[in-house]
């Protein structure tokens, strides 16, 4: 658009403003590679491990779900998700947790195994000043 006076270069810095503040999260969010395992074998915690690393290749897709964290002052991913561990557990089961159970009986001696997997996944980490936003690429 062009102003009377025939200058539009700040109709266009007003667009482009815009522009980077509705895609600002896609731009400079960071991306991060997340894995996690929680295994139980007969009714005891036996293991569970939470990997991050940052992304060393562009990561391909679009967010397709956001998990809103509070950073508790931290600017450390692993230490953020620890301690929102409730809601990011909560977050990866409905975006989509592999669960392998066995169960057998021998002699009257019951032995099972429930292992819960998040295959590694490209995670967009939004890093504000009262929050956290997590999006898992699709």
């Amino acid at each position: 658009m062009r102003s009377r006076d025939g200058d539009y270069s700040f109709t266009r810095s007003i667009s482009s403003i815009i522009f980077l503040l509705l895609y600002s999260s896609a731009i400079f969010a960071d991306e991060y590679i997340i894995s996690y395992r929680y295994s139980v074998k007969n009714a005891t915690l036996y293991n569970e491990t939470l990997y991050i690393s940052k992304a060393m290749k562009k990561c391909t897709g679009k967010p397709y779900d956001t998990l809103i964290l509070d950073p508790q002052k931290s600017e450390n991913l692993k230490e953020i998700l620890l301690a929102n561990q409730d809601e990011f557990i909560e977050f990866l089961y409905k975006i989509g947790l592999s669960v392998k159970h066995r169960e057998e009986t021998l002699n009257g001696v019951n032995d099972s195994s429930t292992i819960l997997t998040l295959p590694s996944k490209c995670f967009k980490v939004d890093f504000n000043d009262n929050s956290v936003k997590i999006a898992p690429l699709k």
